[in-house]
């Protein structure tokens, strides 16, 4: 970014976007002032701004989403959307408000300092929101297992013949019975949410399980499969975040993406910390979950053999490389005295490497299929 061009910072709200303008050879900012977050008044903001010539636009990414962006590039314009969680913050400045925000977006972008994230098609868009509200749901879910479970237990109803929610502790639940028509009714309340959260997740399963048979997500799904750990829900959820795997030039760009790299203080004595947590927090939870699968040496059981089969020798080669290479490291962390929720997410971290990998294997034609179908679903 150099001085010969102008930049918009914008600070956007659900009603309101904040704007801040960086003028042409200037460090300070000239102009401040609000307009509605609507499509008329965004769009009389990118004509009055680059009437007398051309402006780059800028904001956070956040609840309101790419519309800004989409509306503003629509019309010849570029505007990006930046990382919050990269964005730099001076020590000791304790004052926030949407106008300084605004302002420190426009100067920390002509400065180069900003993360530029990159915008989903609004097909990509759409089957990660899909894939993200069977996640919501399964949250939903736990909370009213959970409230169930203690309403039982605050009556003195307990099973332990097995695990909690099998078959066995559905049929137990059927047949719990309450004498006072309140604990009955709370009781039934109750195990109706936990029945509607299930019947809601699966007829989600069914639906990802669908839009993973096809393209462009079917040959990327069967590629990823291969690897131990990860299944079809798995596999739709790591290519339908990442978007592009070949846009991270090294597998360690896409793991400091998943953000389980970890932390470091470093001055004399090289120190490490916990893992950073900057990322798709997604896509780490599908690769944590997968990395406990390699505590477990592999064996090519005929479910694994089925996954695999019509997937290329290199794709099958990365995965066997996997298999080996992760279940040796996990061991060897494990030896060495480390926790394993700590070498499980040490083998994650690996693991992202191979998904890369797999990654730069998919077929050249699904970034064109990709496009095409989100030309189509714009009409």
């Amino acid at each position: 970014m150099n001085h010969y061009t102008k930049v918009v910072g914008m600070d956007v709200h659900k009603k309101i976007i904040v704007v801040a303008v960086l003028p042409i050879g200037s460090d300070r900012v000239t102009e401040s002032f609000t307009i509605e977050n609507t499509p008329k008044a965004v769009e009389r903001l990118a004509q009055r701004l680059t009437t007398n010539g051309s402006a780059e636009f800028v904001y956070e990414a956040g609840p309101c989403g790419y519309e800004a962006q989409r509306q503003i590039a629509g019309m010849g314009h570029k505007c990006v959307v930046i990382a919050p969680g990269l964005t730099p913050v001076r020590p000791g400045d304790r004052v926030k408000n949407d106008r300084r925000d605004a302002e420190k977006l426009a100067r920390l972008y002509r400065a180069g300092e900003l993360t530029e994230i990159r915008i989903p098609s609004r097909e990509e868009e759409a089957a990660r929101d899909l894939v993200r509200v069977r996640e919501d749901v399964l949250e939903d879910r736990l909370r009213a297992r959970h409230r169930l479970s203690k309403f039982l237990l605050r009556q003195g109803r307990v099973f332990t013949e097995s695990k909690s929610w099998g078959v066995a502790y559905h049929a137990w639940v059927t047949k719990q019975k309450f004498e006072w028509p309140a604990l009955q009714q709370s009781f039934e309340a109750y195990a109706r949410a936990a029945e509607e959260s299930q019947a809601r997740i699966d007829h989600l399963d069914q639906q990802l399980q669908d839009l993973a048979q096809k393209e462009p997500y079917k040959t990327p799904v069967q590629y990823l499969r291969s690897l131990r750990g990860v299944d079809t829900l798995g596999a739709l959820t790591l290519v339908v975040e990442a978007q592009d795997f070949r846009r991270f030039e090294k597998a360690r760009g896409f793991m400091g993406y998943t953000g389980a790299v970890p932390s470091e203080y470093t001055s004399v004595k090289v120190q490490r910390g916990s893992i950073t947590k900057v990322g798709n927090a997604h896509i780490r939870r599908i690769l944590i979950e997968a990395a406990w699968s390699y505590r477990r040496k592999g064996v090519m059981s005929q479910y694994i053999a089925k996954r695999r089969n019509g997937c290329p020798a290199d794709v099958i080669a990365i995965a066997r490389k996997a298999e080996d290479r992760l279940h040796r490291k996990y061991w060897r962390l494990v030896g060495r005295g480390k926790l394993p929720q700590k070498a499980v997410v040490a083998v994650a971290r690996e693991l992202a490497g191979f998904v890369w990998s797999i990654g730069q294997k998919f077929p050249a034609t699904t970034a064109a299929q990709r496009k095409a179908m989100a030309d189509a679903a714009l009409g």
